[in-house]
C-alpha cells in the first residue's frame, strides 16, 4: 500500500510547530482520511519500552491454562478475558464468517458515572489479572497516555476539517473507551482455519478514533480501498496505526472514511506465528448526540444519532452465541 494512501504523519510540528507546519499536516490528514481512514503517526512521545512491557505481560496471561483464564471470562463490551470463538467482528458488516481466531483482554473506563442508569450500562470495574501482577502498573500507564494522545488527535482532526480545534474533543469530557489487548495465537493454538475465516473479520471500527500498536506478520493487518482492495498495511515499529471510526465518518458527513480492514489468519508457510496488537478505541462521552457536519465538510447527511445506542447495537452485533 502506498505512502500517499497511508502517509506516516509527525506529530512534533503540530504541538511545537509554527502555523505553515500545522496547516500542511491538517491537510495532509484531510487526505488520507478521504481515501483509506488511516494514518501512521510518529512523533507521539509513547516509548517502546512501555508497549513492549504491556505486551509482554499480556503474553503471560493468554499462555495460563484455560481454566485460570476462564475465572476472568467476559461478554464482548466487559472487563475480562475474551476466549476463543467470543467474536465474529465481520457480523457488524454483515459479512457471515467463522469466529475470529484470538483471544482478547478488555478494559475501559476506570472512572465511574454520576448517572447510574449510565453506570448500569458502560462502567464496571476493570479486572486485572492476579496472576500476572505487573499488568496492572503497566496497563493504567499505557491508558492514561493514550487518552492524552486521543485528545491530541482530535484537535488535530477538527482543524483538519476547518473546524474549531475542540469540535470533537468538547465531547470526550468523560468518555467511555475500549482497550482490548489481542492476541493471535498460531495453529497449534487455534487449529487450521476455517474457509472465510480471520484473525479478525473484514469490519469497520465503531467509535471515533482508533490507536493500534502492532505487530508485522505474514497473517497482519490488511486495509480495503475502493481503488487497491485488500492490501497489506504498511509497518513501522515507531509508530502507531490510527484510522477512524463509524460515528466519527458520520460526524464527518462521509468527508473521511471509516477505515474497513482484517487481520489476516495464521499463514500457511508460518503456521506458528504469534502477533499481539494493543488497540485503543476512541468513543464519546456517553449520550454525546453525534450530528453529520454540514456542506461544504459534510458530503452525507446522517440522521442524528445517540452515540451509545449506536455503540450498544454493534457490540452486540459481533457477539457470538
Amino acid at each position: 500500500m502506498s505512502d500517499a494512501c497511508v502517509p506516516t504523519i509527525d506529530l512534533r510540528p503540530w504541538s511545537g510547530g509554527d502555523g505553515e507546519a500545522r496547516a500542511a499536516l491538517a491537510r495532509t490528514v484531510d487526505e488520507a482520511l478521504r481515501s483509506a481512514g488511516f494514518l501512521l503517526v510518529t512523533g507521539h512521545g509513547v516509548e517502546s519500552g512501555l508497549r513492549a512491557g504491556v505486551r509482554e505481560a499480556a503474553r503471560e496471561f493468554f499462555r495460563l491454562p484455560d481454566d485460570v483464564k476462564r475465572r476472568y471470562a467476559a461478554k464482548v463490551g466487559g472487563r475480562g478475558w475474551l476466549g476463543p470463538g467470543a467474536e465474529a467482528n465481520g457480523y457488524a458488516e454483515g459479512t457471515e464468517t467463522p469466529p475470529d481466531l484470538k483471544e482478547s483482554l478488555t478494559f475501559a473506563t476506570d472512572e465511574p458515572f454520576d448517572d447510574p442508569v449510565v453506570n448500569a450500562e458502560w462502567y464496571a470495574p476493570n479486572v486485572w489479572p492476579a496472576e500476572v501482577p505487573g499488568l496492572k502498573t503497566l496497563g493504567k500507564e499505557y491508558l492514561a497516555r493514550m487518552a492524552a494522545l486521543e485528545k491530541e488527535l482530535l484537535s488535530l482532526l477538527g482543524c483538519a476539517l476547518g473546524l474549531e480545534r475542540d469540535f470533537f474533543s468538547r465531547h470526550m469530557d468523560h468518555p467511555t473507551y475500549g482497550f482490548n489487548i489481542n492476541w493471535y495465537p498460531g495453529t497449534e493454538v487455534v487449529g487450521e482455519p476455517l474457509p472465510g475465516q480471520f484473525r479478525i473479520g473484514p469490519h469497520t471500527d465503531f467509535g471515533t478514533v482508533t490507536i493500534l500498536d502492532r505487530q508485522a506478520g505474514k497473517g497482519g493487518l490488511q486495509i480495503y480501498t475502493e481503488a487497491g482492495g485488500w492490501e497489506d498495511a504498511p509497518y513501522d515499529p515507531a509508530a502507531f496505526t490510527v484510522n477512524i471510526g463509524d460515528l466519527l465518518a458520520r460526524w464527518t458527513g462521509d468527508r473521511w472514511r471509516s477505515g474497513r480492514h482484517r487481520v489476516l489468519p495464521p499463514p500457511v508457510d508460518a503456521p506458528a506465528e504469534e502477533l499481539m496488537s494493543l488497540v485503543y478505541f476512541g468513543e464519546c462521552t456517553p449520550g454525546t448526540l453525534v450530528e453529520s457536519a454540514p456542506a461544504p465538510v459534510g458530503r452525507v447527511a446522517y440522521p442524528p444519532v445517540d452515540s451509545h445506542v449506536y455503540l450498544r447495537e454493534k457490540l452486540d452485533s459481533i457477539s457470538v452465541g
